[in-house]
């Protein structure tokens, strides 16, 4: 298995990342990303670590592997898939949106029914096996970048002009296609080891040159990501950022200078009607958007105890209020946790043995997903109230021989002294108020794109309205207007 030193070792490839308009040396160094690659470090760590019963033997590979990146041929697979997921968001709270078992799952699916990437004239459902095998026995990171750049959301690339603003194919050579363009928003993919790239936006017959999936090593030639602006470079200690410091995981906007990518390395090629398939007649995308929720399940749990241990910071917790608060809080983590374990409880085998978790109760949760979090924010806000402003400027102010006499006698509790209540507030400020905190409310909010996409896309299409229809059919019928009034 592999180690979260060999993890960091190979991010020394020559990648090109830019962050404040110069390319970054080795990312595993660089501050912006070095915190949270020893992160993603700890958890190959974890995996490695038989004790911590995240290891299966997979018998397409006929080797041991990490259960995350395993295809499930049983309801006791996709017990332990949940309990593998579970056990690396706990190890970082849920605070990793895109964490290495997001892809690992996508690609599981896709593998499960390669078939659906072959077309009568190109085969390419052995390449997506070849690399499936590929990060499951190496435990690779991969990220994604699949939506076209907000150039226009009016209109699709081949309106765009004659240059290449989406990623699309320029010429096929013997070797491969050489692509060129854009994608976003690749999150994580500074300290990814394989960047997958496809299209989820609904192209047009026309737009054939930018219907292309395929996946290549983030140290490619022509290759480039432009991270947005890293958080973890601001935060000026762990104790006053400990989520920033830890968990900023970098967004991407990723540039194709005419990228050449080899033949065994493309999945579809410029082919409008295939390009999205394979999430959807795949297991790929209710395995990733479970393992999604599954993580977002444990995010949740750790911002209820926070708000929980202020309620007793403050000595609140008997107010009825407060009590109501604390409530709703446990009835938004628990209708999220349920159908996480309903879509297991219910889950089957699709036509190819792959045991899927029930898309109704993953597409449910999804649906509210971005009414949730904003929801469970703004309840930790109210509990915390002025307390996060009432904070020194930083661990400085509680060291100087100059202000430490005051902040100690006066920011505290009745119950709790100086540091603890600081360290507290400090925490929820990282996830309230922050610019940490901001990026993971936008991110909750269209992780899997905009509410109404969600929606109607899948928890409508999944719900089950004809069976509640017909069903009601039945009681209508079932009784009429009084004989006698009848003519």
């Amino acid at each position: 298995m592999r180690t979260g030193a060999e993890y960091l070792k190979s991010l020394d490839d020559g990648r090109t990342v830019f962050v404040d308009g110069e390319v970054v040396g080795n990312v595993a160094e660089h501050p912006a990303f070095s915190s949270v690659a020893g992160t993603v470090g700890q958890l190959f760590d974890f995996a490695a670590d038989p004790a911590n019963g995240m290891q299966s033997h997979a018998e397409e590979l006929g080797s041991t592997i990490n259960v995350v990146y395993s295809i499930p041929r049983s309801s006791e697979d996709l017990h332990a898939r949940r309990r593998a997921i579970a056990a690396w968001a706990k190890r970082t709270h849920g605070w990793l949106g895109r964490s290495p078992d997001h892809l690992a799952s996508a690609f599981a699916g896709f593998a499960a029914n390669a078939e659906v990437f072959d077309t009568p004239k190109k085969k390419f459902s052995q390449n997506v096996r070849n690399f499936y095998e590929h990060i499951a026995r190496n435990s690779l990171f991969v990220s994604y970048a699949i939506i076209p750049p907000q150039y226009s959301r009016a209109s699709t690339a081949s309106q765009w002009g004659d240059d290449f603003i989406q990623v699309g194919v320029v010429r096929e050579t013997e070797e491969g296609l050489i692509v060129r363009g854009s994608q976003m928003l690749a999150t994580s993919g500074a300290i990814a080891d394989e960047l997958f790239v496809t299209c989820l936006k609904p192209l047009k017959p026309e737009d054939s040159d930018f219907a292309i999936s395929f996946a290549i090593p983030l140290g490619t030639p022509g290759l480039k990501l432009i991270s947005r602006r890293p958080y973890a470079i601001g935060a000026t200690s762990e104790f006053d950022y400990p989520l920033t410091s830890r968990y900023d995981e970098p967004d991407g906007f990723v540039v194709f200078d005419d990228v050449l990518v080899p033949w065994d390395r493309v999945f579809v090629d410029r082919d409008v009607e295939r390009v999205r398939e394979p999430f959807f007649r795949t297991p790929a995308h209710p395995l990733m958007n479970w393992q999604a929720q599954i993580r977002f399940v444990e995010k949740l749990k750790f911002i209820a105890s926070v708000a929980r241990r202020i309620t007793q910071v403050n000595e609140t917790d008997q107010a009825p209020g407060t009590v109501e608060k604390l409530g709703e809080l446990a009835a938004l983590v628990t209708s999220v946790e349920a159908a996480v374990l309903a879509a297991q409880a219910e889950a089957g085998p699709d036509e190819h043995g792959t045991y899927v978790p029930a898309r109704k109760y993953i597409y449910g949760a999804m649906g509210l997903q971005g009414e949730t979090y904003p929801r469970v924010i703004q309840l930790l806000r109210e509990i915390a109230s002025g307390g996060v402003m009432q904070l020194p400027s930083s661990v400085a102010d509680m060291v100087s021989s100059v202000t430490r006499p005051d902040v100690e006698r006066y920011i505290r509790s009745r119950n709790v002294e100086s540091k603890e209540r600081i360290k507290l507030f400090r925490l929820a400020w990282d996830v309230i108020g922050s610019e940490f905190g901001g990026r993971h409310q936008q991110y909750e909010i269209f992780y899997a794109g905009s509410s109404a996409l969600v929606k109607s896309a899948y928890t409508y299409n999944h719900f089950g309205y004809e069976e509640l229809l017909s069903d009601l059919e039945e009681f209508l019928i079932s009784y009429d207007l009084p004989a006698a009034t009848q003519e």
